[in-house]
């Protein structure tokens, strides 16, 4: 994709995310002041979402953390609409400037002083007596988990139509590079270059099954099928779990579209913000100053 400077910016604010909306506008306001077309608009207004979607855009902001930048991405991705986040949430890892220093930064935007970091993205689509059922587009990962009960399941992972593996753990994730520093990294398994194009297998709580987690080559193509007697469901991205049936099957691929995200950092950048996170996890450091998370004094 070629580097130039945004004319027509749509500006994604997540519109449960205090003060989201109003960094957006004040974006918006600059971003015509220095001669651009921006639209500020919440995530889920239908009339900004068709826009995007339309292609109407060659750049979009996300306001928010983490998951609106994957709520944003799924409606970029599709259209090749660059994606650039400013973090108003708590963690915003994928983000790449803040609510702090977005003024001092955007000026590389218009000046073209920015490079482009494509982001795998996985194709997913469940199968049912053999028949292909809804296709996901996925930009974190597929996870293969049980449901309601607290019971493991057995699941079987097939590459590229041959049987590799069993698991009788409480689920199964696939994940891009992006994915892996997400539920995958909660999980135990490894940290993955944003650069590379590999799928991630890592089980969850496995029990006296396969432990250890397993990189496929570019552009393998893996099969999770279901082999259980009480509730198993698939969630793309954190989204709301669908239910499967004992015998489902859900095919994971590379996808043929990237994500695109603006980064002004060099590439350094991503171990050294990884570093920074996990040595000071800001989700924690927010709950250990809520006095509301304390137990009562009467049964400490």
């Amino acid at each position: 994709m070629t580097i130039k400077p945004p004319q027509k910016v749509a500006m994604l604010a997540h519109p449960n995310i205090p003060h989201a909306m109003e960094v957006a506008q004040e974006v918006s306001a600059y971003l015509h002041d220095e001669g651009l077309s921006a639209q500020a608009g919440s995530l889920y207004d239908q009339e900004l979402r068709s826009a995007v979607q339309a292609g109407e855009f060659d750049l979009a902001i996300a306001f928010g953390g983490d998951g609106t930048m994957l709520r944003a991405g799924h409606l970029c991705a599709p259209v090749d609409i660059p994606l650039l986040g400013i973090n108003i949430g708590h963690f915003g890892f994928l983000a790449e400037l803040s609510r702090e220093n977005w003024r001092e930064v955007l000026p590389r935007l218009m000046a073209g002083e920015f490079r482009y970091e494509e982001r795998m993205m996985l194709s997913a689509c469940c199968i049912r007596d053999g028949e292909q059922q809804t296709r996901f587009d996925v930009i974190n990962d597929v996870v293969v988990a049980r449901g309601q009960y607290v019971r493991p399941i057995e699941v079987e992972a097939y590459l590229n139509g041959a049987y590799i593996a069993s698991y009788v753990a409480d689920g199964l994730i696939a994940a891009t590079p992006t994915g892996s520093t997400a539920y995958a990294l909660a999980a135990g398994g490894p940290i993955l270059p944003p650069e590379i194009r590999n799928i991630l297998l890592m089980p969850v709580a496995p029990h006296l099954s396969v432990d250890r987690a397993v990189v496929l080559s570019e552009g393998a193509s893996v099969v999770i099928k279901v082999r259980t007697k009480h509730e198993a469901v698939v969630s793309i991205d954190g989204q709301d779990p669908i239910h499967l049936e004992n015998g489902d099957g859900v095919r994971i691929n590379a996808h043929k579209k990237s994500l695109f995200m603006v980064r002004f950092e060099d590439p350094g950048y991503f171990y050294r913000n990884l570093t920074a996170y996990m040595e000071k996890n800001p989700l924690i450091s927010i709950k250990s100053n809520d006095k509301s998370n304390e137990f009562p004094k009467n049964i400490q």
